[in-house]
């Protein structure tokens, strides 16, 4: 059992049926939070309380494109699991493809789940976080927010909304002693990751980079593991960060050579 420095404290993660959402979850419960968990695939949420003492994990079927659901969530939360004192924006979908051949319908269900889900999420966060005068805020972008993609820019687009939009906030909310920061990662091993390959090379190229498509490789030489977010996220919504605001880790084995 990890160090209980979040004991006591309400937390909220979206997307956390699967993969990086999941492992945010579980590392924040495991530090002593009570944890709030938000999907639209109720399984993985069901498997994801019941790996937990009762009462550790609340289980949330949810959809963040959906602004009334979404308050009416939040509401549910204050008033049957705590006062909300973290959320991790992790929600996000991924539709590949070059913007010659970009649907409408792509574009706008991408800028709906990774863009304007966050801001459902965060203002409805917000209101009860100023209040309060106290909180912390994460969202989980991409290092895509940061360099061009192709077949992403979809993506990376939403993406570098969502990032600037969290820092946006964390400046408006400075006063009220509510941090917003957003944890950027690289290639990671989730489903998510492997929608995108095509054939048992693929780990290597994204290892190794791409030259036909731009891309560098990982200096690390190792893909994330949805573990290595956790533990960013982790630390940035702990007092050990508490005079960080409006900052934007990149957790991506240098693949960005930021």
């Amino acid at each position: 059992m990890q160090y209980q420095e979040l004991a006591g404290r309400t937390a909220l993660v979206t997307g956390a049926g699967q993969g990086i959402g999941e492992s945010v979850a579980r590392a924040l419960a495991d530090r002593g939070a009570t944890v709030a968990v938000a999907d639209r695939a109720p399984e993985g949420l069901e498997r994801l309380r019941s790996s937990y003492e009762p009462g550790t994990i609340a289980a949330y079927p949810l959809d963040v494109t959906d602004r009334a659901a979404v308050d009416a969530a939040f509401a549910d939360i204050e008033k049957n699991v705590g006062p909300l004192a973290i959320l991790v924006n992790v929600a996000g979908i991924l539709r590949p493809a070059p913007v010659v051949e970009l649907t409408d319908q792509d574009w706008a269900d991408t800028f709906a789940v990774n863009t304007t889900g966050v801001f459902h999420t965060c203002r409805a966060a917000a209101r009860l976080m100023v209040e309060r005068r106290g909180g912390s805020i994460v969202t989980v972008g991409s290092n895509a927010a940061g360099i061009p993609r192709t077949g992403m820019a979809a993506y990376a687009a939403s993406k570098a909304a969502a990032a600037m939009f969290t820092k946006c906030l964390g400046l408006e909310l400075g006063r009220s002693q509510v941090r917003c920061n957003v944890v950027s990662p690289g290639s990671t091993d989730t489903p998510m990751q492997r929608q995108l390959w095509s054939g048992p090379e693929a780990p290597d190229s994204v290892l190794d980079g791409d030259l036909a498509s731009y891309r560098t490789g990982i200096p690390l030489g190792r893909l994330g593991d949805p573990s290595d977010v956790a533990e960013a996220v982790a630390f940035l919504v702990s007092d050990r960060a508490r005079h960080i605001t409006m900052h934007d880790l990149y957790v991506d084995g240098g693949a960005t050579l930021r």
